[in-house]
């Protein structure tokens, strides 16, 4: 990844949906003056980002907030449509802020970008997540293979926000 701590967040569109249409939108606009928790994942639906990645940070909202966060976002390179629905699939609710990086903007911006397509998968993202404040990159851990969820994992990740 060629992001690193300290680095400012790249402004680049991503896309989330609002009253039932996607919206475009600069990364930039969620991040300016928040302090963010934001963790990227290959994709909505599979195997170790609906079984332990998202549902660890829905399931750890409060103790993030408890120590200060503003918004926790999840990020896959799925259109909007999916990421919106996958998150009504985990009962995220207000928990999560559910991004769709369809055309790999800030993916590809961060040098997170992985070839999976000897799974069938296209390119993706690679496992990370970084807290934000004010759009600097203060703490950043990426997974060495994206199909593994440790030092990503909102459990782990709690102990250094």
């Amino acid at each position: 990844m060629k992001l690193k701590e300290n680095d400012i967040i790249p402004s680049v569109e991503i896309f989330v949906v609002e009253n039932g249409e996607p919206t475009k939108k600069n990364i930039t606009e969620l991040l300016k003056d928040k302090k963010v928790v934001l963790f990227g994942l290959p994709g909505a639906y599979t195997s170790v980002c609906s079984a332990k990645h998202l549902p660890g940070y829905v399931n750890s909202h409060e103790k993030y907030k408890a120590k200060g966060i503003d918004h926790i976002i999840c990020m896959s390179v799925n259109d909007p449509f999916v990421m919106d629905a996958w998150g009504k699939s985990h009962n995220v609710g207000d928990k999560i802020i559910m991004i769709g990086d369809p055309f790999l903007n800030f993916t590809k911006s961060i040098g997170a970008d992985v070839d999976k397509s000897a799974r069938g998968l296209g390119i993706r993202s690679n496992r990370y997540t970084m807290l934000i404040d004010n759009l600097k990159v203060v703490k950043l851990q990426e997974e060495k293979d994206a199909g593994s969820c440790e030092i990503s994992a909102a459990e782990n990740f709690l102990n250094l926000v």
